[in-house]
């Protein structure tokens, strides 16, 4: 099967009737589909996914458990809360640079200083500028709260618990790289790991030329960020 929404319950449905499930990437099934042929139906699907999955050097997903995607959901909703705290204040410091009130750029001082100025607002400026202060505050707890659900996953797992004796890996990067690749016995070595992490450069090689690009863009960005804020804090 294709790995799209769904797949993953889907596929532990057909393991409990004793099939063998092989999840694909999408664009690695796209090109059998429109090879040679027009539009897209479910015909068209089927036959390029028999045709994909017969190929040697496919690539398979591993199959997520419920608990691995609860875990994933976890982190999920945490980088949400963060992304929405990230927007709030900005938006904050958007809102007051139209009365004149100028902010630097970064969310301790602007916090600060909305916080100080907001008695000197006038009418439904004061008014906006409080309530997105509290949104703030709000998606402060909500974040806490999440990290104490991370914590607690960690403690739970042994393995979380050996990959962080490793440098640079804490309780959120080894909650999330289980999550996402289980006990990793789905890549044939660690380069295919870090490939399938989105670790690996691209290569742009031709004429017995080796050409390394920077790290691709693709894959897992959450857990791409993760792993090299922890190298980069070693």
């Amino acid at each position: 099967m294709e790995a799209c929404s769904g797949a993953h319950h889907w596929a532990r449905l057909f393991q409990a009737h004793g099939h063998t499930v092989r999840l694909m990437a999408p664009k690695f099934v796209a090109p059998y589909r429109l090879s040679g042929k027009r539009g897209k139906n479910d015909a068209a699907d089927a036959q390029a996914i028999c045709e994909a999955v017969q190929r040697p050097s496919m690539r398979f997903v591993p199959v997520k458990s419920a608990d691995q995607q609860g875990q994933l959901m976890v982190h999920r909703a945490r980088q949400g809360f963060v992304e929405a705290r990230t927007a709030t204040i900005n938006r904050i410091r958007g809102l007051l640079s139209e009365v004149g009130a100028v902010l630097p750029p970064k969310a301790d001082t602007v916090r600060r200083q909305a916080m100080a100025q907001l008695e000197d607002l006038p009418g439904w400026v004061n008014t906006v500028i409080g309530d997105l202060l509290s949104e703030v505050t709000h998606l402060d707890e909500r974040i806490a709260q999440y990290d104490r659900h991370i914590a607690l996953m960690a403690r739970q797992n042994s393995s979380a618990q050996q990959l962080q004796r490793l440098r640079g890996i804490g309780e959120a990067t080894a909650t999330a790289l289980i999550a996402t690749i289980g006990n990793g016995h789905d890549f044939r070595n660690d380069r295919r790991l870090s490939a399938g992490i989105g670790l690996a450069p691209g290569q742009y090689s031709s004429g017995g030329k080796t050409r390394l690009g920077r790290i691709a863009k693709s894959r897992d960005a959450h857990l791409r960020s993760l792993l090299i804020m922890g190298a980069r804090a070693v």
